[in-house]
């Protein structure tokens, strides 16, 4: 099968190709630039965005296939969570491209694409699926911070989520206190990797509290008043490394600790981990050790595939096809994916 994909859930507008489980292409245009001055995403810029670049990607992506149009047998599009006027753009596109090529069409949860990334390999990347094993998943991106019990490749249930920030949030609002530029997770991570993590001491939310559910608000409020009593680290370009890297410790202590608890009360012997915040260095590497210490098998999405892509969106429509799933993802249950090659999903 050769499907087509659209990703345009917020910032990132994505078009891939998918056949056979390998990635023919995966084209992303960032914004990055344009909300920068603004200091986070304005849904109205991202919006006409979108506007402009999803024909452009769609035909970069399709000529990188090697593909027309007409080759297509399927499209695929984020269908949420996301934001509204975003998601709009690319559902809308992929329909018109799906009804003038009389070709099936599929609406796809951003969040059960991203628990299936740790399972894609190579380089073109192409799914794992074979070596696949029960396990407990992270997915921590800018929005989204949960823990999922996945006992099969279409069959998952939410342990847990945040209750207030997800922890990409925590980063990025963090960073702006700091006065870093956006966005400001990967400017954390950068200037922690020179820090001191025990600089300075900041809460760990819930981590010793039962339970599967993260809460980072509370932190930040705690780096907020820290800053306000110490206004000076703000410009001090020597202790700025030392409080990145403190504050990125207890942000990666809790989302470890969670993830391997969970792990271990499940008696889950691999752990997997998804989404933006998982490119961040030091919880590639805690989670690494944490894994290794209790012996667990640790997989983790490629980095290419972990901030929003059109590639992770087409795998899993194409996997769903495949199995001919009959249920609603467990994840976000108001999408309903396509039930047979020929309805339209949503």
């Amino acid at each position: 099968m050769r499907l087509l994909a659209l990703e345009t859930s917020c910032d990132e507008t994505s078009a891939a190709v998918v056949c056979d489980g390998r990635l023919l292409s995966n084209v992303v245009a960032s914004q990055v630039r344009l909300h920068a001055k603004y200091g986070g995403v304005v849904p109205e810029l991202a919006t006409r965005e979108h506007l402009r670049n999803t024909m452009p990607v769609v035909r970069q992506a399709l000529g990188e296939a090697d593909l027309g149009a007409v080759d297509l047998d399927a499209v695929a599009a984020t269908r949420g969570p996301g934001l509204p006027p975003a998601l709009v753009i690319g559902w809308r596109v992929a329909q018109a491209l799906a009804y003038s090529l009389d070709r099936p069409l599929y609406g796809i949860n951003h969040l059960e694409a991203h628990l299936l990334s740790p399972w894609v390999l190579g380089d073109p990347p192409a799914a794992d699926y074979d070596n696949f094993r029960s396990n407990v998943s992270l997915i921590v991106s800018g929005g989204h911070t949960l823990l999922v019990e996945m006992s099969g490749l279409m069959e998952h249930r939410v342990l847990g989520g945040t209750l207030d920030d997800a922890a990409g949030e925590c980063f990025d609002k963090v960073a702006k206190l700091m006065g870093l530029p956006y966005p400001g997770g990967p400017e954390v991570d950068r200037l922690a990797e020179e820090g001191s993590a025990v600089a300075f001491s900041f809460p760990r939310p819930m981590l010793a509290r039962p339970g599967d559910d993260f809460s980072f608000s509370g932190l930040k409020t705690s780096v907020r008043y820290f800053l306000d009593q110490n206004p000076e680290l703000k410009t001090d370009d020597a202790r700025l490394p030392d409080l990145c890297a403190s504050v990125r410790a207890a942000i990666v202590e809790v989302l470890v600790g969670k993830t391997m608890a969970a792990a271990r009360r499940l008696g889950m012997t691999c752990v997997t981990a998804s989404g933006g915040v998982t490119r961040n260095r030091a919880l590639r590497r805690e989670l690494e050790a944490a894994c290794a210490e209790q012996g667990r098998v640790l997989r983790l999405a490629p980095p290419s595939l972990c901030t929003d892509n059109a590639g992770m969106v087409g795998l899993l429509a194409e996997l769903f096809t495949k199995r001919k799933a009959t249920r609603t993802s467990g994840i976000g249950a108001d999408i309903q994916l396509s039930r047979n090659s020929g309805a339209v999903a949503g």
